[in-house]
C-alpha cells in the first residue's frame, strides 16, 4: 500500500517516512515504486533541494520484505514485477543532498542504501547487518564496491559473508555512517543537516556530487549485482534459507549444490 511510505515536502525537504512498523518496515514492491518515483520526481522539482529518508517505529528497516522473495522462489513472481531495481537506480542517479536517520534495526538494503546517502546519523544503538549470504544471496546496490570502499575489505567482506552486525556507534566510527546519537536526537539531527543543506547553494551542491560519484559506473555495478541477485533467489539455498525461516529453525546448506 503507497501508505506504507509517507511523501511530504516542508521548506523544501522532501521527507520519504518508511511508514510499516508493524512489520520493522520490511520494503514491500509496493514501497519500492513510491521510494523510487519519488526520488526520481525530485531531482526535475525546483521546490525540493534536500531529501530526508526516515522511518516510524523501532526499526528502520528490516529489509526487503521476504515475502516478495518466496514469490519469486515460487515462481509466482516474476524478475519484471520487481521493483527494486527502480528505486535502486535513482539512488544512483540522484544527485541532489540526501540525508538519512537510521534507528533500531537496518538490514540488508537498509544498509546498502546508506552507502549513497551525503549524510547518516544513526542511533548508537541501532544494529546494521547485511546477511545477504544468509539467505543464499548477493550484495546489491552497488554495495559489492560501494561498503569495501567505505569500511574496507575484511570489515565488508564480514558484514556480507557472515552476516556480523555493527551497532552505531561502531558504524560512526568505521566511517559507515556520519555520526552516531542518543536514539532520540536522530531524527533532529538529520532534519537539521537537511534544513541546512537546504539553505546551501544547490548548484554548487548538485556539482560537488556528480564529482564525486560516477552515476554510470554505479548503474554498471547493480546490473551486473542485479543479474546474480535474480539467479540467487532461484537457487537451491535461498529456497532452503527461506524455508528455514518459515519454519523457524536454522538452514542446512551442507548437501546443496551452488
Amino acid at each position: 500500500m503507497t501508505d506504507h511510505v509517507l511523501v511530504t515536502i516542508e521548506d523544501h525537504i522532501l521527507h520519504l517516512t518508511l511508514n510499516r512498523p508493524e512489520k520493522k518496515n520490511a520494503i514491500t514492491r509496493d514501497m519500492y515504486r513510491v521510494l523510487g518515483n519519488a526520488l526520481s520526481s525530485a531531482e526535475t522539482n525546483p521546490e525540493i533541494r534536500a531529501i530526508l529518508l526516515q522511518a516510524e517505529g523501532d526499526a528502520f528497516t528490516a529489509g526487503n520484505d521476504l515475502a516478495d522473495f518466496g514469490a519469486v522462489v515460487s515462481g509466482t513472481l516474476t524478475r519484471e514485477e520487481m521493483t527494486f531495481q527502480l528505486f535502486l537506480g535513482a539512488l544512483a542517479r540522484a544527485d541532489k543532498p540526501l540525508v538519512a536517520a537510521v534507528q533500531g534495526l537496518a538490514v540488508g538494503v537498509g544498509v546498502t542504501l546508506l552507502l549513497h546517502c551525503d549524510l547518516v546519523y544513526a542511533a548508537e544503538n541501532a544494529r546494521l547487518t547485511t546477511p545477504f549470504v544468509n539467505l543464499g544471496l548477493v550484495p546489491e546496490a552497488a554495495s559489492s564496491l560501494l561498503l569495501q570502499a567505505r569500511i574496507g575489505y575484511a570489515r565488508a567482506y564480514a558484514m556480507f559473508a557472515l552476516g556480523e552486525a555493527v551497532d552505531g556507534r561502531a558504524a560512526a566510527a568505521m566511517g559507515l555512517v556520519t555520526a552516531a546519537l542518543p536514539a532520540a536526537d536522530v531524527r533532529q539531527r538529520a532534519r537539521a543537516a537537511a534544513q541546512q543543506l537546504a539553505a546551501q547553494p544547490i548548484g554548487a551542491l548538485r556539482a560537488t556530487k556528480q564529482l564525486m560519484r560516477d552515476p554510470a559506473a554505479l548503474q554498471a555495478i547493480m546490473d551486473r549485482e542485479n543479474e546474480v541477485f535474480i539467479a540467487r533467489l532461484q537457487s537451491a539455498e535461498t529456497a532452503e534459507a527461506l524455508r528455514a525461516f518459515a519454519e523457524r529453525r536454522p538452514p542446512d546448506f551442507r548437501n546443496l549444490k551452488d
